[in-house]
């Protein structure tokens, strides 16, 4: 058992000081400034617009929803910038530095550096997510009177999307020198997450009887089974779109621990294509 805690104890180390250098850094923190501020924008406008249309029990929970839309939408857009953000920086930026060598140079092994890199990571996007997601169940909170427990399941799927895009990002970033080009692939491999339901229709329609057409097809479904599919969370929106008192299905339910092992299993596969792109890489 010591020795499991000893394995971990650099990990961890590593992680908390890459959390505390990525919290200084002024565009993750412009990010995080900038959402928090439309999400508690969003609740004066819906209060400016409860004052012009006189109150009611109905213009209410319109202004619980029209707060909802705004808050999940910012969280989506900001979370996801900071999400591949950190993650395309935290690799190439100490790799320039140097600060790598420093490290290596210890009784540090490339797994424990690694390891410690993408916990750090995840600790900065679940303390941004937090933090959006605390002043989001505020604002429904004051509006409606009511604690917003839906809410707490849609945030742990957003965290687990974030994750699956974490991942990849932060494997594109072991191979490359600087930044720019993990921060365009993640963003790519978020706007490929979100078209891979497309490859089903594509794969459906296909016309077996033509060639070229089945191998399109055939293509098309391979992509389907191997890309994550991030459409797969919009689950979180149909949670959101339910009353406040209202039980979420017995269906919601079972999706929800499907989604996180989902989640999961993509996060593994990408962090072990990370550890195989720097264990190779010379330093």
């Amino acid at each position: 058992m010591s020795a499991v805690v000893d394995y971990f104890r650099g990990p961890w180390c590593i992680a908390v000081f890459t959390w505390r250098e990525g919290i200084r850094k002024k565009t993750l923190v412009g990010f995080l400034i900038l959402s928090l501020l439309v999400i508690f924008g969003s609740f004066f406008m819906s209060s400016f617009l409860n004052q012009t249309t006189g109150g009611g029990q109905v213009e209410t929970e319109i202004d619980a929803k029209l707060i909802k839309d705004i808050c999940v939408a910012t969280i989506s857009i900001f979370g996801m910038l900071i999400t591949i953000f950190i993650s395309a920086s935290v690799v190439p930026n100490e790799v320039e530095n140097k600060v790598v060598y420093t490290v290596l140079s210890k009784p540090v092994r490339r797994m424990q550096y690694l390891l410690g890199k993408f916990m750090g990571v995840q600790l900065i996007v679940l303390a941004n997510l937090l933090l959006m997601t605390l002043l989001f169940i505020s604002a429904i909170y004051i509006r409606q009177d009511e604690f917003p427990k839906l809410l707490l399941w849609s945030a742990l799927l957003t965290y687990f999307e974030f994750l699956i895009v974490s991942s990849f990002t932060f494997a594109i970033s072991c191979a490359a020198s600087s930044a720019v080009l993990p921060t365009i692939g993640g963003l790519f491999i978020y706007l490929t997450g979100n078209l891979t339901e497309y490859l089903s229709d594509v794969s459906n329609r296909s016309d077996e009887a033509e060639f070229f057409s089945a191998m399109i097809g055939n293509v098309a479904d391979a992509l389907y089974n191997i890309l994550p599919n991030l459409q797969k969370f919009s689950i979180k929106t149909e949670i959101l779109a339910l009353s406040p008192g209202a039980p979420l299905s017995p269906e919601k339910y079972e999706q929800i621990p499907n989604l996180i092992l989902y989640g999961i299993a993509y996060a593994v596969s990408g962090y072990v294509l990370a550890y195989w792109v720097f264990r190779r890489k010379e330093l």
